[in-house]
């Protein structure tokens, strides 16, 4: 129930002081206490100090990564996991149309769960994002308040940058809606298909990659189309990616190479040439994410074939031989990956309803 926030029916709201220790109540009574790996990593970093974190932080080495697998959900149904994205202050993750495998979006029209195609938090954390597969509605469930608001009749949420709400139309089309209002600021238009679009890191821009096999750069206040360029050796573009500290931009296409290029030449160059061409997997790349330090770029593949992941160290762009290793009948059929705010976790979700975390131990915090 999407009450299950509120602790006392005749309260309303939540405060913003008060919604922290209510997500992790409410993770808590998913998990039925407070799992031991949580307890452990609680009081590894409570002896830590801040010049060892920012160490540990550092240089994070080729090769080999230090990792290990703590939480295996599976979904009630088997459903496909098509959504797993962290708080970003809270320590919690919401899973498709799960979240914690408590909070359920129903439709108000009819009765039962409301099957959701992708589901992510605002910016500022305190918002939960979702569209469905049966529905053109986006929902917003607010954490503060316990309610469910329909605010658009619209099929795709992307995410969103703390102003605005980036959404893949159909017909080419990319919409902007405002944070605060839910309105609709503007739309921009790609020639053919939108495969995939995202903010770049200073959220001034907006990436869209096409079914054409090119890339689309707009400016976010004008709406205006300031370069185009061709994903070299793409035929259809499959998924893009900015690196939040700002540097890489990755482009996936259907001819299974991932393509990291300088950002700064797909913003001033017509016909940019990528710094690195990955080709890892023998299936088109569908999912990629960068780690908040840009020291990972993790890539994946919805289709049918087994360990469809892989962890790319940058700058050098050599794969950890190690990952995929635990339970590798379960790293196949990947619809979405996340890392943690400062990459100490990582976390998929798979074709059959199974959500995998795994703990980055070279990062000494969430």
């Amino acid at each position: 129930n999407v009450d299950i926030m509120m602790k006392n029916a005749s309260k309303s709201e939540l405060s913003k002081d008060n919604l922290k220790t209510r997500l992790k109540e409410v993770f808590q009574h998913a998990m039925g206490g407070v799992p031991a790996w949580a307890e452990t990593h609680k009081r590894k970093m409570s002896s830590a100090d801040e010049s060892e974190q920012d160490e540990m932080i550092s240089s994070l080495p080729r090769g080999i990564l230090k990792i290990c697998q703590h939480v295996h959900a599976e979904h009630p149904t088997a459903a496909r996991i098509s959504s797993a994205q962290f708080h970003p202050c809270a320590q919690i993750v919401v899973v498709a149309r799960l979240l914690f495998q408590i909070i359920y979006l129903e439709k108000p029209t009819m009765p039962g769960r409301f099957p959701i195609f992708k589901a992510c938090f605002s910016a500022n954390g305190e918002e939960v994002l979702a569209t469905s597969t049966h529905s053109k509605a986006l929902y917003v469930y607010d954490m503060l308040a316990g309610k469910l608001i329909l605010v658009y009749q619209v099929r795709a949420l992307k995410e969103d940058n703390g102003s605005f709400f980036l959404l893949n139309g159909i017909a080419g089309h990319l919409h902007l809606l405002s944070v605060k209002t839910k309105e609709l600021i503007g739309s921009m238009k790609i020639n053919g298909r939108v495969a995939a679009s995202t903010f770049s890191s200073d959220s001034k821009k907006v990436y869209a990659s096409s079914g054409d096999g090119e890339v689309y750069v707009w400016d976010v206040n004008s709406r205006k189309c300031f370069n185009r360029f061709a994903d070299e050796g793409s035929l259809y573009g499959l998924s893009i990616a900015t690196s939040r500290k700002g540097q890489n931009v990755a482009c996936s296409s259907n001819c299974r190479v991932v393509n990291i290029y300088n950002q700064d030449s797909c913003l001033q160059e017509t016909n940019p040439k990528p710094v690195k061409a990955i080709m890892k997997l023998v299936t088109g790349v569908t999912s990629l994410t960068f780690n908040p330090s840009t020291e990972i770029l993790a890539i994946a593949s919805e289709k049918k074939m087994k360990e469809a992941v892989r962890l790319i160290h940058l700058p050098s762009c050599t794969v950890f031989s190690n990952f995929p290793v635990i339970k590798k009948k379960n790293t196949s059929h990947i619809h979405t990956m996340d890392f943690s705010p400062k990459s100490g976790y990582f976390a998929l979700g798979n074709e059959k309803g199974k959500a995998l975390m795994y703990r980055l131990h070279h990062y000494s915090d969430l």
